[in-house]
């Protein structure tokens, strides 16, 4: 329904594939979130249970990305004109990627910028932290030389991995028909059932409750680190949430200082 409404179907045909939107970090608000003199969804929207690829982060205007806070938080974006007051589905998983700093070689001293490590605080910024804080996972990923380019395979690859989440999700969707219909995926879970389903054993809540503590988490950071743990038991065929589970979910909220 979304594709029809923004005219973007092949040939009048339904497509069975989930979407996967990737727009140019010069797209505006409007873009983004929807709106227009004839109010059409955006890319959140044109996304909806399928990818939300942000690549450059920090390039994109502020108040483009900050506009999408309340879409990833509900999983639906309003937009509202004069003439139009329309909701439209946003549940989407966003990914999104960055340089450390502008220059991109922060961690290479012989090709970092004179500003290093300033430059990096400086670009990292641009991104409000209210929006980082809706990011479940932070990532630092190595830049890849020509050596790496001619190592062998991983030992694990897409295809097996790829099983592990299939068979994750499939224990989240029993668990929500054992419930009678609750949240479909862990990412959804909340309040009661949030406490009931991701709540850690003993050594893992005093874990998170220490966690909490020294890094500052938010409720929304603290609640989300729970969801993540969960899922994390759930790939490892835990039936319950440990502490192990617990520090790993917390590894990846916690971002690496600039340096």
């Amino acid at each position: 329904m979304v594709a029809s409404v923004a005219g973007t179907l092949t040939g009048g045909r339904i497509s069975r594939a989930r979407p996967y939107r990737a727009p140019h970090h010069s797209a505006s608000m409007a873009a983004l979130v929807g709106g227009g003199l004839r109010v059409r969804p955006g890319e959140v929207s044109l996304a909806h249970l399928g990818i939300l690829f942000l690549d450059e982060l920090p390039e994109f205007q502020r108040a483009a990305l900050d506009s999408l806070r309340q879409p990833l938080e509900t999983g639906e974006v309003t937009v509202a004109r004069a003439n139009a007051h329309v909701a439209f589905p946003a549940r989407v998983q966003l990914i999104a990627a960055m340089n450390p700093c502008r220059c991109g070689h922060l961690s290479d001293p012989a090709l970092a910028c004179s500003r290093a490590p300033k430059c990096a605080a400086d670009y990292q910024a641009k991104v409000s932290g209210p929006l980082l804080d809706r990011i479940d996972l932070h990532v630092e990923v190595e830049a890849v030389t020509a050596a790496d380019l001619v190592l062998p395979p991983p030992a694990e690859g897409s295809t097996e991995v790829a099983a592990r989440v299939a068979a994750a999700r499939a224990i989240q969707t029993a668990r929500s028909d054992g419930a009678g219909g609750g949240a479909p995926t862990n990412a959804q879970l909340e309040g009661t059932a949030l406490d009931t389903v991701a709540g850690p054993d003993e050594a893992g809540r005093a874990l998170l409750a220490e966690a909490a503590a020294a890094m500052r988490l938010s409720a929304r950071g603290y609640t989300r680190v729970l969801r993540v743990a969960r899922t994390i038991a759930d790939l490892a065929g835990a039936e319950t949430v440990g502490r192990i589970h617990v520090a790993e979910a917390l590894s990846y909220r916690r971002r690496a200082p600039v340096n």
